[in-house]
């Protein structure tokens, strides 16, 4: 099964904010409130400069999709793409819909779109952190800090 990758459009918001809360809720165990997401990816899919998602189809159904951001890379002269918000659709998982969605950001590294490719995944995470080794990439020795006001 080879999924068709496009970006996303206004048309996919509502499924990509019902990923959204699902995929806060499996990895987090967080109720995320709606009225808070979904203009927050309304915003990105409007303003390229605040994220872009793409969409994994398959015979017209959306099986999952993720947001990638840029982050300049001055060591590198270049664009980094982070990978944020994935999700696959549970009847879709284990059947390659991440994997295509990856190869397709690390086309526009291999084009030089982008530097490199990065992501985070929550610690207690193993499938995903499994799924991202088997593709080829690593936990590098840098370590995520963070500080988030909550909701």
């Amino acid at each position: 099964m080879k999924p068709a990758i496009r970006q996303a459009t206004g048309n996919d918001l509502d499924i990509i904010v019902d990923f959204q809360l699902k995929m806060a809720f499996e990895t987090e165990g967080l109720e995320l409130p709606q009225e808070s997401i979904k203009p927050g990816v309304k915003a990105a899919i409007e303003d390229e400069n605040k994220g872009i998602y793409y969409i994994a189809e398959v015979n017209g159904d959306v099986a999952g999709s993720l947001m990638i951001t840029r982050e300049w890379s001055d060591w590198r002269n270049g664009w980094v793409a982070w990978i944020q918000s994935v999700f696959v659709k549970e009847k879709y998982r284990r059947k390659g819909i991440y994997s295509a969605l990856y190869q397709h950001i690390k086309n526009k590294v291999l084009k030089d779109e982008f530097k490199g490719i990065r992501l985070y995944v929550d610690n207690t995470n193993i499938k995903a952190r499994k799924v991202y080794s088997a593709l080829g990439m690593d936990d590098s020795h840098y370590r995520l800090f963070e500080w988030m006001k909550e909701f």
